[in-house]
């Protein structure tokens, strides 16, 4: 199960967070953890990529929730949290709210799981806030800077939607299948994209604003984000798909420029790892978990 838990971002913002895991018996001698067992566990906070949403690391979360108070968060602009048209989405309010999150839920010192985009907020408040990150998993995210013909490459794809889908099996096939960027058929990413979609009145939509998810791409994919990386003090570890966008030479040089660094790859993985193949996404993280909670 997952419960909702409200958190109050950069500048107001309203932001939902969910907790994994079933609800802690409160009689440990029947073989259940009493609720400050629960507290105390050490915790972990996922965060998603551009687009995604707190629902997509349900599995990881739920498997993680055994040994850890695993949290996961809906991004500004994501899923169910606010999403104020003036709000700031900048890289400075991303790495706030999740700042914002462990100490509003008492979760630091965590270890950070990040997605894409959510792996650069996640090193970023590594980098700011050492006290609160314990150690840090980045999954196929690039440090080097995309540049504008990214960013015109995003916008255009934006465009290309053929909004409203009819139904969710539109999304899944246009998404998994007819999309241009889709090189071979892909389940799991018209999944991963059907999560992202509610019903309107004429049809399925996003349940984000692509102008806003533009406006929070445009502030990171412009820089390098290596000096930053440079200052994660704590345990990390690079996992990145086989053919996901992080290519192997970057990787390991990221894991070089990491002090602590360390590298795992998932085979017959693209960008979306822990969607493509989550068996084999957990058994590429999890012994590195046990390691950074060995060394508490």
């Amino acid at each position: 199960m997952a419960r909702r838990i409200d958190v109050t971002g950069a500048g107001g913002v309203r932001l939902a967070a969910w907790e994994f895991g079933d609800q802690p018996k409160s009689d440990p001698a029947h073989g259940g953890e009493s609720a400050v067992d629960q507290e105390r566990a050490p915790a972990v906070l996922l965060l998603h990529g551009l687009m995604g949403r707190a629902s997509h690391w349900a599995a990881t979360a739920r498997r993680l929730s055994g040994r850890h108070r695993a949290v996961a968060l809906d991004q500004r602009g994501h899923g169910q949290s606010e999403k104020p048209p003036h709000a700031a989405f900048t890289r400075e309010a991303y790495v706030e709210d999740a700042e914002a999150t462990l100490e509003q839920l008492g979760l630091g010192p965590a270890v950070l799981i990040g997605h894409a985009m959510g792996a650069l907020t996640a090193w970023q408040l590594a980098a700011k806030r050492p006290d609160l990150v314990r150690g840090l998993v980045i999954c196929d995210m690039r440090a080097s800077a995309l540049g504008a013909a990214s960013q015109r490459e995003w916008a255009d794809w934006f465009a290309s939607w053929p909004l409203p889908f009819a139904t969710l099996a539109d999304v899944r096939k246009w998404f998994g299948e007819d999309d241009p960027w889709v090189e071979r058929p892909n389940p799991a990413r018209g999944e991963f994209y059907a999560e992202v979609m509610h019903e309107s009145a004429d049809g399925w939509r996003p349940v984000f604003d692509p102008e806003q998810m533009l406006r929070s791409r445009e502030t990171w994919v412009y820089d390098a984000h290596w000096e930053e990386l440079a200052q994660v003090r704590c345990p990390a570890l690079v996992v990145r798909g086989l053919d996901g966008e992080l290519g192997r030479a970057e990787a390991q040089e990221m894991v070089r420029v990491l002090p602590r660094g360390e590298y795992a790859e998932v085979t017959d993985a693209g960008h979306l790892v822990h969607y493509d193949q989550p068996e084999a996404w957990l058994a590429a993280i999890e012994p590195f978990l046990d390691t950074v909670l060995s060394t508490r």
